[in-house]
């Protein structure tokens, strides 16, 4: 029996009146299409994406005029041939993707750990603290934190301090290589952790239990039980880590000091300090195939179905 109006909550009335309005918009015999309408604002994001990229593409094939800072009518590819000849370019790719490649291995080092004890630990409030240090960082900007380091690894910081109180003289720890591969490992283990974390949950902690009732130490039942199960985590957050390091700009500019340059720090010297898009727009580029290139090959070695969290890997 319907209830009296009176005792009918508002919030029932204004959801029925909702519906009404949602059946006039949208009837019954267009539910068919709803999840291709659901698809749409993914569409026009990638769409958006691939009309940047023509756009992009068409300024890497124009020089510039550096005598009316013009960019010309012709296409020509010598802006791909600058890239490929000159030493700079070779040296600031290959800075990049060394970078990248240390700082990926050093941060799932220490983030895989510190998500197996997050995951693993009994306690709730070692598990509640390991949570809010995780997240902690989120909430403080990038570029504060490479200024934080300025402060504490400057030549009078707080690390010179202490080694001053025990007769070291000051030692040079910024603007230098070191220092943004410290700098980006401490930004990027968070990713890591998280992506690490639902791929040991998602490993069931009995077989943890029945690997050393069977004989098997912890050294055999991490390497033969917990590593192999962990393995899409580990792929997932390696492609999250590799590409952001890969692409990042602010810590390499800061703690680098204008001497450790990546790929985008060349790119916004191109577009912002020289003026040359077409130049930089050919950076961008090789960055994106750069960037396709390390994911496919992943792809090639592991297979996509490695990423799922699932039992089915393949």
């Amino acid at each position: 029996m319907r209830a009296p109006r009176a005792q009918y909550p508002l919030i029932w009335r204004t959801m029925d009146a909702l519906e009404r309005f949602a059946e006039l918009v949208w009837p019954s015999r267009f539910q068919p299409g709803l999840p291709y309408v659901m698809l749409l604002p993914a569409l026009v994001l990638v769409g958006l994406l691939v009309v940047g990229l023509i756009q992009i593409g068409d300024a890497s094939l124009r020089t510039l005029d550096t005598k009316t800072f013009l960019t010309s009518e012709n296409y020509t590819l010598a802006n791909y041939q600058r890239v490929l000849t000159e030493g700079f370019f070779f040296k600031v790719a290959s800075r990049s993707l060394m970078g990248a490649l240390i700082v990926t291995l050093v941060t799932l080092i220490f983030a895989f750990p510190y998500a197996y004890l997050m995951v693993r630990t009994p306690s709730s409030t070692l598990r509640k603290f390991l949570l809010v240090a995780l997240f902690l960082p989120f909430f403080i900007g990038q570029v504060v934190r490479a200024y934080g380091w300025l402060i504490i690894l400057g030549n009078q910081g707080v690390v010179n301090d202490a080694l001053g109180l025990v007769g070291v003289s000051p030692i040079r720890l910024l603007y230098n290589y070191p220092a943004v591969l410290f700098g980006l490992v401490q930004y990027m283990l968070p990713f890591a952790v998280l992506m690490l974390a639902p791929a040991l949950t998602a490993i069931p902690s009995e077989l943890e239990s029945a690997a050393s009732s069977l004989g098997a130490g912890w050294v055999k039942t991490f390497r033969y039980v917990v590593l192999p199960l962990s393995k899409p985590g580990l792929i997932g957050a390696g492609l999250v880590v590799s590409t952001l390091s890969l692409t990042d700009f602010a810590l390499p500019a800061i703690l680098g000091g204008g001497t450790q340059d990546f790929i985008a720090n060349a790119i916004y010297d191109q577009f912002f300090r020289t003026s040359d898009q077409g130049l930089g727009a050919t950076l961008s580029l090789m960055l994106v195939a750069v960037g396709s290139i390390l994911v496919g090959v992943v792809f090639m070695l592991f297979g996509a179905g490695t990423l799922a969290m699932g039992d089915d890997g393949k």
